[in-house]
């Protein structure tokens, strides 16, 4: 299997390009993103490569960095998700911001997406693992109150939603300081929905 390219931009087409390694010209899919890129540089260049195998055909998809590989893998295990809307995806947003629009449930954003659709957007928003890949993916802000979090409540619909992140894959001390957050900002009476909604969004920024 290929895994990365050293070489230089050949040509470039509608959905990939050439990329031309030592006189072998290697045909790509890629990203508008990845495009942009190597448009934009002379020279050698290297690009990371993901291999699919199919009954009729070997594809190699190209990725300016790791970051974009990670969520073009991550994509296509969705069901209805393959590799070309994976890339129709990834042509509109950056791995961060996918990764934000996901983790706020940001339904509209994804399905503004050119080429997406609804049912698809709704089905990314809503896979587990992808929720998981996106909240692994952000960097939560500074308390900004001293350097030790906030202790979790040991009760209550606040610490429900910690629970929640914490299974999303965000460390006790990450969630407990950002639901403490979200508490403060909505007040007493909120709901275990609108603190893990809004617990999300401020672990995305």
């Amino acid at each position: 299997m290929i895994g990365a390219l050293k070489g230089r931009l050949d040509s470039t087409h509608d959905g990939g390009c050439v990329f031309d390694v030592n006189g072998v010209g290697y045909l790509l899919s890629c990203s508008r993103k990845t495009l942009d890129a190597l448009s934009g540089k002379d020279g050698v260049q290297r690009l990371l490569v993901e291999t699919r195998v199919s009954q009729d055909a070997i594809t190699l998809y190209g990725f300016a960095d790791a970051a974009e590989r990670e969520a073009f893998r991550a994509l296509i295990e969705v069901k209805t998700v393959g590799p070309q809307k994976a890339l129709i995806v990834l042509s509109s947003l950056t791995p961060d911001g996918l990764a934000r629009a996901i983790a706020g449930k940001e339904r509209k954003r994804l399905s503004e997406v050119k080429g997406l659709g609804a049912a698809t957007a709704n089905r990314i928003v809503d896979e587990p693992a992808m929720q998981k890949w996106a909240v692994g993916r952000a960097t939560p802000e500074a308390d900004g109150e001293g350097a030790l979090p906030a202790a979790p409540p040991e009760q209550g619909a606040e610490a429900d939603a910690i629970s929640a992140l914490v299974n999303l894959g965000w460390k006790q001390p990450q969630a407990a300081s950002a639901i403490a957050r979200v508490a403060k900002r909505l007040g007493e009476g909120a709901t275990l929905d609108a603190l893990i909604r809004d617990g999300l969004k401020e672990m995305a920024r």
